[in-house]
């Protein structure tokens, strides 16, 4: 689990109660039927026109890929990859077969699989660049719906803002109704506000810096797949992938190498 995610999330439900209370007003009065039915009715209605159904029913999975998913360490697929270099270096490329099951990346299993079976190099290449490109659009496509969902929550709660208006003033004979009337007429742009800003937004952004380091992780395995397909020296191998770290990460590898 994400600790950040959850404890984020929970900040900001936190803050907003907080608000509620510090200012007087009772949260059970911020419960609105009519207004629950046009938010969160009509954003539901205008995602499912919007996306195919089958990717609309898996959009929980995509909320839980932002939650659960752990992160991976580039450093950690680095340390793996220049260790398998060094047994094809040792006992010949035939020799990593005998290491497959100990490998926990699918994609560093594939890759090793076609290179240990003598698979021409560019075709390696072109078989892993193409699923890398195929978890980039799987990942758009997830990150899509949480930013439809995060676009129309706000216009249909403005909506029915506009609706609780017009009820309002079409009812102005009794001044004593003019302010509830009002009230319950924010309240449904303020569940579009939350639902665009302390749930949607939130996890789409997220799922975009899980995307960034799955794809910076698959690039470095690409690389190292294909450097000890070529037989390079396992230093080398090194050297080539901890160019994909940023500098401060490196300089700090560096010195650690060098204090030892």
């Amino acid at each position: 689990m994400d600790i950040g995610t959850v404890a984020g999330l929970g900040v900001a439900a936190v803050a907003i109660l907080l608000g509620i209370i510090l200012g007087g007003g009772n949260p059970i009065a911020l419960f609105d039927a009519p207004s629950v039915a046009v938010v969160f009715g009509g954003t539901t209605g205008a995602v499912i026109a919007s996306f195919p159904l089958a990717r609309v029913t898996k959009v929980h999975s995509i909320v839980l890929k932002s939650v659960f998913t752990k992160s991976v360490d580039p450093l950690e697929t680095i340390h793996d990859l220049v260790r398998y270099a060094e047994v094809a270096r040792r006992e010949g490329i035939l020799a990593l077969e005998n290491l497959v099951p100990e490998m926990k990346d699918e994609f560093i299993v594939r890759g090793i699989k076609m290179a240990v079976d003598g698979t021409d190099p560019e075709l390696i290449n072109q078989i892993m660049e193409t699923e890398l490109e195929a978890l980039i659009d799987r990942h758009a496509q997830g990150k899509q719906i949480l930013d439809t969902t995060g676009r129309y929550a706000p216009a249909f709660g403005m909506i029915g803002t506009l609706m609780g208006l017009i009820f309002m003033l079409s009812n102005m004979d009794d001044p004593s109704k003019i302010g509830p009337g009002m009230a319950v007429a924010l309240i449904t742009t303020l569940y579009g506000a939350m639902i665009a800003n302390v749930v949607t937004g939130p996890l789409a952004d997220k799922l975009q810096s899980r995307d960034a380091e799955e794809v910076l992780v698959k690039t470095i395995v690409i690389a190292g797949v294909m450097a000890i397909q070529s037989g390079d020296n396992p230093r080398v191998v090194e050297s080539k992938l901890l160019t994909y770290l940023p500098p401060g990460r490196r300089a700090e590898i560096e010195a650690k190498k060098e204090a030892a």
